[in-house]
């Protein structure tokens, strides 16, 4: 499987943006879609995982409650929705796969090549 991130852009603070991961190749039921982000100087961290199964989800207290993960199966494809966005979300935002339902990023072990999302102040 490999995944193909995309819809990253400029968006002005309070405003919103969606985020597509595009897989190729089969996503197995027991796989974990997970999105991170990595701001300039900073550590890859954490926004959400979604179970492919269940869509079961989890986020990370900076995004919970302005961010979604949703799925398309027949298009085998996941997405991050973005409201409220802030400055502070700013990054590039990268979709990967893992068969864990993890916060961590060692666990997962297919990546996309990530998309940058600016947000104005």
């Amino acid at each position: 499987v490999q995944l193909q991130a995309s819809g990253g852009g400029l968006v002005q603070a309070g405003g919103s943006l969606r985020l597509s991961c595009a897989a190729s190749g089969r996503i197995y039921s027991s796989y974990v879609m997970g999105w991170f982000r990595q701001a300039p100087g900073k550590e890859r961290e954490f926004v959400g995982a979604m179970r492919w199964s269940n869509t079961n989800t989890k986020y990370a207290d900076s995004v919970k409650g302005r961010f979604t993960i949703s799925k398309n199966n027949a298009k085998n494809t996941a997405y991050l929705q973005m409201n409220s966005v802030k400055p502070e979300d700013t990054a590039v935002y990268y979709c990967a796969a893992s068969t864990q339902y993890s916060t961590q990023r060692s666990e997962y072990f297919i990546w996309g090549q990530g998309t940058l999302v600016t947000v104005s102040s």
